[in-house]
Parts: C-alpha cells; sequence; structure tokens
C-alpha cells in the first residue's frame, strides 16, 4: 500500500539501518500493472534463512525509498510468501513488521471501507471494503511464529498485502470500468516518463 512522505522514508531508513546494512541492501524496481508477473500465486517459504532476511531487508528499503507503507515480495518480481510493512506515522518512531508465510486464520463479518492504493497501481485511489479485523499466523523476521489479531488500518494493510500473494491487486475488488481506468492511467504514466527520458 502506498504512501508515506518522501522526509518518513528517509527517516525511516536513518532510524532502523545501520550505515553496514545501507550498504548491503538494494532497492529494487517495484513491479506495476499491467506486468502479468503481478498475477503469479507466491509459494511458501521453505525456512527463514539469511537469503529470506536479506530479502525482507531489501523489500523494507525499497517501501521506504518508494515511499509506501506495505510490499509484497511478488512487487519486486520474487513470487514467495513475503510481505513487509511499516504503518508508523510521519511524526513517530519507524516500526517494521516482517511476515513469512501469512495466513487469515479467522476474520469477522464487520466491514470497513479505508481508501487504498498500492505501489503497483501508483497514484491511483478508492474505498475497498474489508473484515474490520482479522486472526494472523505468520512467521517473523526470525522464523518465529506469530498469532495475532490486526484491526484498523493494520488488518486492511494485511489483507491487501496478502491479496498480492494470490496475484490479487485492490483494483481487483473495483468495477471493472474503475479498474481499466486505472491501469490506463499507470500506462500513461509509464509513456509519459518513457518520452521524457528520451528527450
Amino acid at each position: 500500500m502506498a504512501v508515506i512522505t518522501d522526509s518518513q522514508a528517509l527517516a525511516n531508513l536513518d532510524e532502523t539501518l545501520s550505515p553496514t546494512q545501507i550498504v548491503e541492501m538494494s532497492i529494487k524496481q517495484i513491479l506495476t500493472v499491467p506486468n502479468p508477473v503481478l498475477k503469479q500465486v507466491s509459494r511458501p517459504v521453505e525456512n527463514v534463512t539469511d537469503d529470506t532476511r536479506k530479502l525482507m531487508d531489501d523489500m523494507l528499503q525499497t517501501m521506504y525509498a518508494a515511499p509506501g507503507i506495505g510490499l509484497a515480495a511478488i512487487q519486486i518480481g520474487i513470487p514467495l510468501r513475503v510481505i513487509v510493512m511499516d504503518l508508523a506515522g510521519e511524526d513517530e518512531k519507524p516500526a517494521p513488521r516482517y511476515f513469512v508465510n501469512p495466513e487469515i486464520i479467522e476474520d469477522v463479518e464487520e466491514l470497513k471501507a479505508w481508501e487504498e492504493g498500492c505501489l503497483s497501481v501508483p497514484d491511483f485511489y478508492e474505498e475497498v471494503e474489508r473484515p474490520e479485523r482479522v486472526k494472523l499466523r505468520y512467521l517473523n523476521y526470525y522464523g518465529e511464529e506469530v498469532v495475532e489479531w490486526a484491526e484498523g488500518m493494520y488488518a486492511t494493510c494485511i489483507q491487501h498485502e496478502m491479496d498480492h500473494l494470490n496475484g490479487v491487486l485492490f483494483i481487483d475488488h473495483l468495477s471493472r470500468l474503475k479498474r481499466q481506468r486505472a491501469i490506463r492511467k499507470v500506462k500513461k504514466a509509464a509513456r509519459d516518463k518513457q518520452l521524457e527520458t528520451s528527450e
């Protein structure tokens, strides 16, 4: 999901990463619609290893640099069930979260509409209704199992990112007309950017 400010992105990088980590980590390209890779179903991670943690570190740096508040591995072209997130406000200390093989094991009937955006559908926002609270099970950065309830923006964001793991984007919850409009907008922005760089 998106969006946080550039100043927050820089603060997050400064406060969560050591200089050594910044050198070792890298910002990846974020895929945008209609790239077919985004429709792939991601596969589970067998074990949380140093390679998995390196992936999550790269994803976090990429997310902060975008800037955004959530990112799934498939959005950088890696079809693994891995998500990073940071819902801290602009004036709050960064609070990165890491999710490996997340599952929703329970939810509630009450729905909540939030305006959503996505780094893979830049500069397009629409309201989406989702369960207001969900119970999660996942592995954290160290491979430890966590079971907890998510509510509010956390619930919305984790459901949004978990959709990515199943090849679903938030625009897939919208009408066909709105979905087509979003894709046209992203395509046009990409063409305009190409024209600018070629001049």
